[in-house]
């Protein structure tokens, strides 16, 4: 075993964990990874819908890493690609530890969001 990573029950074992935020478009999850995260690993862009797929990013504190799953807004889909996105971003919620929730504050709880926090209620994960 390395010395690097203490054994299990050692005192400052190495603790990670996943977790997903999830929102409307725009919201402001791919701003919130990229400062969590400290580098440019998703777009950032006033155009919806620029997160396609999941992207993924680690932030490391001591001795402890978290990686943060950015999602695809969640909206009411139209199109099959606009369903797939959607999807995606429904199963990131599902294999996260911890789901975050973004509302953007000037639109506030409406709308997608609304839509949203009801349909989380069927997420069985923790909730931020």
């Amino acid at each position: 075993m390395s010395e690097d990573v203490p054994a299990a029950g050692a005192q400052g074992e190495t603790r990670s964990g996943f977790v997903a935020l999830i929102g409307a478009p725009n919201a402001g999850k791919s701003t919130l990874l990229n400062q969590l995260v400290g580098a440019k690993v998703s777009i950032v862009t006033h155009k919806v819908q620029t997160t396609r797929a999941i992207v993924r990013g680690i932030a490391t504190h001591e001795n402890a890493q978290i990686v943060f799953i950015d999602t695809p807004g969640i909206f009411n889909p139209r199109r099959t690609l606009d369903r797939a996105m959607v999807t995606t971003a429904w199963g990131g919620a599902k294999d996260a530890d911890i789901v975050a929730l973004l509302i953007d504050a000037e639109r506030g709880i409406k709308g997608d969001a609304a839509a949203i926090l009801e349909k989380l209620r069927d997420v069985a994960q923790p909730k931020s």
